[in-house]
């Protein structure tokens, strides 16, 4: 039995209790659920492919596909690295950052008609980085060694050693409310099994897991609305417009 991310999150706070404020981190229920679901097995590949992955088996989802490659799924044309930690750093270098963090960022500025640059890309940066021992680059469980101790000389230590905060949208309440009807109409079986690009049944089961509480499912359920409502909105008649007022 595997402990759900309200339990994870309580085993959190329980524990954070008697923990030092700068040993802290702010890791919610959900990310703790993740993180023990991808590190329970023993190889670093599949604990990889589950960490960077939503729906673990994509083929089973989506009807008559297979998986295209991608430079995590042949482990065994990976370039071997000295430590696991290098090995992440190669894979989220070859995946995570182009594929996620770079293609978010270019859409956001350029929908706004800005033009980001990121300078610490540059390929002789790279090249330069890699050479550096391990050591240099990370301690004491911080990355940005040589970065943090350039500011250290002029930013107080206090705000450069804060914890790293992230944001998001309330994915989760929104969609067990008010646009739990929209996400309804998107996923309903009738739907799925006209369109036949979705498996009908695990899609329902997880709607179902996902609104009687029964865990943290709505980045794998928000993958697959996204298609739908792009789908409607160029191929057949859209579904019902949610709401645009929304409370966070």
């Amino acid at each position: 039995h595997r402990a759900r991310p309200a339990q994870w999150q309580l085993i959190y706070r329980i524990s954070t209790a008697m923990t030092a404020e700068r040993g802290k981190q702010r890791l919610s229920g959900q990310k703790l659920h993740k993180l023990a679901d991808a590190f329970a097995p023993r190889d670093i590949e599949t604990a990889y492919r589950r960490l960077v992955s939503h729906w673990t088996e994509p083929s089973a989802i989506v009807m008559r596909s297979e998986e295209p490659p991608v430079p995590y799924g042949d482990a065994e044309s990976w370039l071997r690295m000295p430590s696991t930690t290098e090995q992440m750093i190669l894979l989220d270098s070859l995946t995570y950052l182009p594929d996620d963090i770079l293609t978010k960022l270019d859409r956001a500025t350029m929908a706004a008609g800005l033009e980001a640059r990121v300078p610490f890309l540059d390929h002789r940066i790279a090249e330069f980085v890699w050479q550096l021992p391990l050591a240099m680059r990370i301690k004491d469980r911080k990355g940005k060694r040589i970065l943090r101790q350039v500011l250290y000389r002029y930013v107080p230590a206090c705000l450069v050693d804060r914890a790293k905060t992230g944001f998001g949208i309330p994915l989760e309440s929104w969609l067990r409310g008010p646009l739990r009807e929209w996400a309804e109409e998107l996923l309903a079986e009738r739907t799925l099994r006209e369109q036949e690009f979705f498996s009908p049944r695990p899609i329902r089961r997880t709607w179902s897991e996902f609104l009687g509480g029964r865990g943290s499912l709505h980045l794998h359920l928000w993958d697959v609305l996204m298609f739908q409502a792009w789908w409607q909105q160029h191929h057949a008649e859209p579904a019902p417009a949610p709401p645009v007022a929304v409370s966070c």
